[in-house]
């Protein structure tokens, strides 16, 4: 086990491991894909823009052309990754929809009512419900070639609110009178460690005998058997001591601290859909169990704050998070929107492109740099940055 577990991690920090490449999925690539690759259509690129948009060293950034392809003159701006892979991951989507009341008959509670309700409990909490967009894609993948897994931050604008809901690690900001106001939380391994062990204590067969749901402050070694120390269970949110049993030389389940933290070593993600082929390296014990496709939501209420056209809800990959806060975020936007004329359509697009340029900086002999010779993000960056005075339009 340790063995395939070192080749896991060396695979990561190396490279990227296939996402299923222990997995045996169902005739292959002999399966027509559901949805071949695209760029978000509201870019409008044309093919030599998208070729020229995937070059990996250049890292061109591409942003919305003309402000009316986005509604409320939304800015949008995206950039590939460093090369970890062929396509940029991160896809950006907007639609408008028109939403009715439909007349119906008064429906009668049943006894099924109490099941419904305890399903759509918050944080994965009571009974998984029975049909979702996740088992939607497990029962397509007989029919598709699909394969991997995506995360997925969306907002809806809804009677006056909006509605922020995240599966994944992407976030979420509302910059509102230069205060900051988070709309989501990333979902990693280190933020889910409760949930993840407490599935597993649950269902131990889940960690196939090679795995301890049980948290250390470090690798046990066994040469510390029946000694003691420090760790962290599912009910604890701080740390005691143990005294190491046989048991607790396994493998952790949550492995690694901060970006490098991993689900078995395998993937550093917890929310999202697809990945139902995933298995840890060189093994048969899946990962599918421990990810969740619940999204956290938040709601803010637009009606109750005053607006002015410097105020913004940002939307972002994790490309942008990794290396700015929320504080240099909505420091850029206001310092950049506040050099901008409020009547230029483009101020919103500018403002993305200049947070994609801040976060991927610029190539120099070592690499991507930010301010302060930081390393900038090498990953995709995708950003949205949407004015909310422009919602007055849509209330």
């Amino acid at each position: 086990m340790l063995t395939r577990v070192k080749s896991a991690v060396a695979n990561f920090i190396g490279g990227i491991l296939p996402a299923n490449s222990s997995a045996e999925h169902v005739n292959g690539n002999e399966l027509p894909m559901k949805f071949p690759y695209s760029r978000p259509e509201f870019l409008g690129l044309s093919q030599d823009e998208i070729e020229c948009s995937a070059d990996h060293i250049a890292r061109p950034i591409l942003t919305v052309k003309e402000s009316q392809r986005l509604p409320w003159a939304t800015g949008y701006a995206e950039v590939i990754n460093a090369g970890k892979s062929t396509h940029n991951e991160d896809q950006g989507s907007c639609q408008v929809v028109t939403v009715k009341k439909k007349t119906s008959a008064p429906i009668t509670p049943s006894k099924n009512s109490a099941v419904k309700r305890r399903s759509s409990l918050p944080n994965g909490e009571g009974l998984q419900s029975k049909d979702n967009s996740d088992t939607q894609i497990e029962r397509e993948r007989s029919v598709y070639n699909i394969s991997g897994g995506c995360t997925s931050l969306a907002v809806v604008f809804l009677m006056g609110k909006l509605y922020v809901a995240n599966a994944g690690d992407s976030r979420a900001i509302i910059i509102q009178n230069r205060e900051i106001i988070p709309m989501s939380s990333e979902f990693t391994p280190e933020s889910e460690r409760q949930r993840l062990q407490y599935l597993a204590f649950l269902q131990p067969h889940l960690l196939g005998n090679e795995f301890t749901h049980l948290e250390f402050s470090r690798r046990v070694q066994r040469k510390e058997l029946g000694k003691k120390m420090l760790y962290r269970d599912f009910y604890m949110t701080g740390w005691a001591y143990k005294t190491i049993e046989e048991d607790d030389l396994k493998f952790p389940l949550v492995y690694g601290e901060g970006k490098k933290a991993r689900v078995m070593a395998t993937i550093g993600v917890t929310r999202g859909f697809g990945d139902h082929d995933l298995k840890v390296h060189d093994s048969n014990i899946r990962i599918k169990p421990f990810l969740s496709c619940t999204p956290e939501v938040r709601v803010y209420d637009y009606t109750q704050h005053e607006h002015d056209a410097d105020d913004t809800l940002v939307l972002a990959t994790d490309g942008l998070w990794d290396v700015l806060s929320n504080k240099e975020v909505a420091e850029a936007i206001t310092s950049f929107l506040a050099n901008c004329a409020s009547d230029d359509p483009h101020r919103y697009t500018l403002a993305a492109q200049d947070l994609v340029m801040r976060a991927r900086g610029v190539l120099k002999d070592r690499g991507w740099r930010i301010s302060n010779e930081r390393l900038g993000s090498g990953d995709d960056i995708s950003v949205y940055v949407i004015p909310l005075l422009q919602g007055n339009k849509w209330t």
